[in-house]
């Protein structure tokens, strides 16, 4: 992807509030494209998973025919998940035992800090450049453990709120509910470093049919 261009990242529009991430996205440099259905992942470079309430998104992939689609996509593209859509992307989700993606070498559980009334606005340090990170919990998961390739860029209470792993983003809290956009700026520089959608779909199938 050249770096003029405005790269074109998803948003998966089930739950949550996308509206809010697609603004993000807009200020931090990409084209937002509201998805959902499997049919709309073609071409884009990127996803963002929002917030919601996980049991529900994985009824409605399940039910759409839409979770297989949005597993293969995400193991090949950059993606980003908060809150609910951090529990999507891990390897294992307690609290209850449920079904994910797998691509975020990470354990979490779910409403970890608590019911709604126990939302919190913090401040923590980072590895963003720019200072403390403004993070918003709402009904917020926790990442208990991350394998040895992810990246920790925030904590809580000494546990992992914004993670990285190779083209994989997550965080435990609302960035789109902030006037801070350096956790959707650092996405969409992923994005900007990666091939573009039709280039890695062309090198997929070469591989499938063994072109060096």
């Amino acid at each position: 992807m050249k770096e003029s261009t405005r790269p074109r990242i998803g948003v998966l529009a089930i739950q949550g509030d996308y509206a809010a991430h697609a603004e993000a996205l807009t200020e931090s440099g990409a084209d937002p494209v509201e998805v959902r259905k499997p049919e709309q992942l073609e071409g884009l470079d990127g996803l963002i998973l929002p917030g919601g309430e996980s049991t529900t998104m994985l009824k409605f992939l399940e039910k759409h025919k839409f979770f297989e689609a949005l597993k293969a996509y995400c193991a090949v593209h950059p993606v980003f998940g908060t809150c609910a859509g951090a529990i999507l992307l891990a390897r294992e989700v307690h609290r209850p035992v449920q079904r994910s993606l797998g691509v975020l070498d990470a354990v979490v559980e779910r409403n970890a800090y608590g019911r709604q009334i126990d939302s919190a606005i913090l401040h923590a340090d980072t590895t963003l450049p720019g200072g403390p990170i403004e993070m918003v919990f709402i009904r917020a998961p926790r990442i208990l453990s991350t394998g040895p390739s992810v990246e920790v860029m925030a904590r809580r209470d000494g546990f992992a709120t914004l993670v990285r792993q190779g083209r994989v983003m997550a965080a435990t809290f609302h960035p789109e509910l902030s006037s801070d956009r350096r956790v959707h700026r650092a996405f969409v520089e992923a994005v900007r470093g990666t091939p573009a959608a039709s280039e890695v779909a062309w090198c997929r199938n070469a591989g499938r049919a063994g072109t060096p």
